[in-house]
């Protein structure tokens, strides 16, 4: 099998956490779209949950973005720019883009030694997030995305595998902001970026097509990157009711190397330094991915609505791992995929239903390798060669019952199978060939109580299973799949309230949140490489709160805060003790305020404050992280420069005040590499015409 690579420390409610609540304009536009003229609020649809609906209908904690989110004088090449905003939601290694930025929501995918786990990711209705319960985030291009929805809870009833919480991207297919774009920018560290992009609609045809084209030297040694993105949809109506869309996404990365983790020593020496295995092996990966996707909609398919998705791709990968020895590995992966999905709304009884019911389907086949490399980083002997497949297959439902015109019933059930086989064929250290099947089922209950039109409570319950991926089935005994590790089954219970306070032009969003883990997943480090156990059960409970204050016409307060403890309730291994010690790699405090100004046309101004509170980066607990603060500038203006041609310039600072810190921590590290430094202060600027 392929492998890639105590103390309790209580929740505070510290003066940082205590201040929001002394400053309560502090908010966050995440949930609906700014106050009108009249100081109402337009009905907000979100639709991540697969059942569109409106937002104060809906029972759950769900997160919607919007292009000026996403994109007012942000870079766009990493998700954290706008999902920095989201409470519940914490993202690491901005800068590392061999290994991939790290997310969790609500303490899923922190267990990632790199990359995405345990949360699903989709682009376009196509999933990003493997059967196997990965995810790639490399070809999610955020310079097309109009829309980002996140659901911070598990949501295994919808998505399946791996789902203790959805990401849900969309891209613009042109009909809503036709015209053409050309956008360079430049910054510190080598930072390069330029853009093209054209859309628009004639008749029953719309297309909207954009390529990027990155160049990162990077703030540390072996860390330079190289990246170009194509992005295209194009749609054709096939009456009032029908459409078909299809979608193309290209992905090539020559380069991405990777400066590797630090111990404390190497940080007080330099903090620009990779590591010296890094520097000496020439770390980094390459990937070369296609993917093509084709969809149809029938909004009058009998009394319902009918929405069909299938799409394939081929991913071609390989990586030299940061250590002497087994450390080339790579695999050429092809990817396809369906889904079916019919909406219908009837009366039962006297109350109407909403309701959902689909299939999804996928197929996952990586041929994998990994070769032997010396002290000097000359690449030996294969020392492994497999076929990893791993299948699966759920069918759902869901349904929303209008109890009253105020209160909404929501219940979904799920039952998915997932099954996961290695080909070994590389034998003369043994047969390591195995298969495992796993058939959950899952289940959600949700009630909604709208008691003003744009007031809302909700409670909501649901549980989630996610299998471990193909790494974490690795074997320390050698020889196949290690028959000890199991999938962590998870039960989530949440209650909010979200609303608009028209007299004081300000939204909320308040949710509590408790979640038990049983049989969570865990790595440990065995000789240098990374292994996982069911080691025992997690407890995460916590309260997200997000506040929007329009202050003035020009004037808008966004705020989320996240506090959360997050520990393992029992974790025992044959040689230690965890149990009421924090879960690594997580901090229980979060912070992120926004004071935008927003002038004539296109000029604003963004001075935004994020709050990270100190984690811990160990099972032991025996490494500690210090909290630290960040604040970061935005600023642009736009010019009419004749006809329909716009020029719109951008300036942004991160880390003003160059704090150190870590932008990435690497959990259980070997050595007591655990430190990823992120640079000071670094300046980038922009340039747009439209036309």
């Amino acid at each position: 099998m392929f492998n890639a690579s105590l103390k309790k420390v209580p929740l505070k409610v510290t003066t940082t956490s205590l201040c929001l609540f002394s400053c309560l304009g502090a908010g966050q536009s995440w949930a609906q779209e700014g106050p009108a003229a009249d100081n109402s609020l337009a009905t907000l649809q979100v639709t991540a949950p697969r059942l569109s609906r409106e937002l104060y209908a809906t029972p759950a904690a769900v997160t919607t973005l919007d292009r000026e989110a996403i994109a007012q004088g942000q870079q766009r090449t990493r998700l954290d720019e706008a999902l920095v905003r989201v409470p519940g939601v914490f993202l690491q290694n901005r800068d590392n883009f061999a290994q991939g930025q790290r997310i969790s929501i609500r303490g899923f995918g922190a267990r990632a030694p790199f990359g995405v786990r345990g949360i699903t990711v989709m682009v376009d209705g196509i999933p990003y997030t493997l059967p196997d319960g990965q995810a790639q985030l490399d070809a999610i291009d955020l310079d097309s995305a109009e829309r980002i929805e996140v659901i911070r809870g598990p949501s295994s009833v919808l998505y399946g595998n791996a789902a203790g919480g959805v990401i849900d991207i969309t891209t613009a297919d042109g009909r809503d902001n036709p015209g053409s774009r050309v956008r360079t920018e430049v910054g510190s560290d080598g930072y390069r970026k330029a853009v093209v992009q054209t859309g628009g609609a004639q008749g029953d045809w719309s297309h909207h097509v954009s390529f990027s084209a990155l160049n990162v030297d990077g703030y540390r040694e072996q860390s330079s990157t190289e990246k170009y993105l194509l992005n295209a949809k194009l749609r054709r109506e096939l009456g009032s009711d029908r459409a078909l869309t299809a979608i193309i996404n290209l992905l090539e990365n020559p380069r991405s190397e990777d400066p590797g983790a630090l111990n404390a020593r190497e940080v007080a020496s330099g903090r620009d330094q990779a590591a010296p295995n890094s520097l000496a092996l020439d770390a980094g990966q390459n990937v070369d991915q296609q993917m093509l996707g084709l969809q149809y909609e029938d909004l009058s398919a009998g009394a319902g609505e009918l929405y069909l998705k299938g799409f394939v791709a081929q991913r071609d990968f390989e990586q030299q791992l940061p250590y002497v020895g087994d450390s080339r590995i790579g695999y050429q992966r092809d990817y396809l995929g369906a889904s079916a999905e019919y909406h219908h709304e009837v009366s039962l009884g006297n109350l109407p239903l909403s309701y959902i019911t689909g299939v999804d389907v996928a197929r996952q086949d990586d041929e994998r390798f990994r070769n032997d490399v010396n002290g000097q980083g000359v690449v030996g002997e294969q020392l492994a060669e497999e076929t990893q497949t791993a299948t699966s297959m759920g069918v759902f439902a869901q349904g929303d019952l209008a109890l009253t015109e105020q209160v909404t019933l929501s219940l979904g059930a799920r039952f998915d199978s997932v099954e996961l086989e290695v080909d070994d064929r590389y034998l003369s250290d043994g047969d390591q060939s195995g298969e495992q099947t796993f058939n959950e089922w899952s289940g959600s209950a949700g009630l909604s109580y709208r008691y003003r039109p744009q007031h809302q409570v909700y409670a909501n319950t649901g549980t989630a299973f996610e299998t471990p991926t193909f790494s974490e089935f690795a074997n320390p005994a050698g020889g196949g799949f290690n028959p000890a590790v199991s999938p962590q089954k998870a039960w989530n219970r949440e209650v909010g309230t979200r609303g608009y306070i028209a007299p004081l032009a300000m939204d909320y969003d308040l949710t509590l949140f408790s979640v038990r883990v049983r049989d969570e997943l865990v790595p440990y480090d065995d000789g240098g490489r990374t292994f996982y156990q069911n080691a025992g059960d997690t407890d995460r409970d916590g309260v997200e709160l997000a506040l929007g204050w329009q202050l003035a016409d020009q004037w808008r307060l966004d705020s989320a805060l996240t506090l959360a403890s997050y520990e393992f309730d029992r974790f025992a291994t044959p040689s230690e003790r965890f149990g009421g010690n924090r879960i690594p790699g997580l901090p229980e405090q979060t912070w992120v305020n926004q004071l935008t100004w927003q002038g004539l046309d296109e000029r604003f101004a963004t001075l935004e404050t994020q709050y990270t509170g100190d984690m811990v980066a160990d099972n032991a607990n025996e490494t500690e992280v210090d909290s630290y603060w960040l604040v970061n500038l935005r600023v642009g203006d736009g010019w009419q420069l004749g006809g329909d041609t716009r020029l719109n310039a951008y300036v942004g600072v991160r880390n003003l005040l160059d704090e150190e810190h870590y932008a990435n921590v690497r959990l259980n590290g070997t050595f007591g590499r655990f430190y990823e430094p992120a640079p000071g202060r670094s300046v980038y600027g922009g340039l747009e015409v439209r036309f």
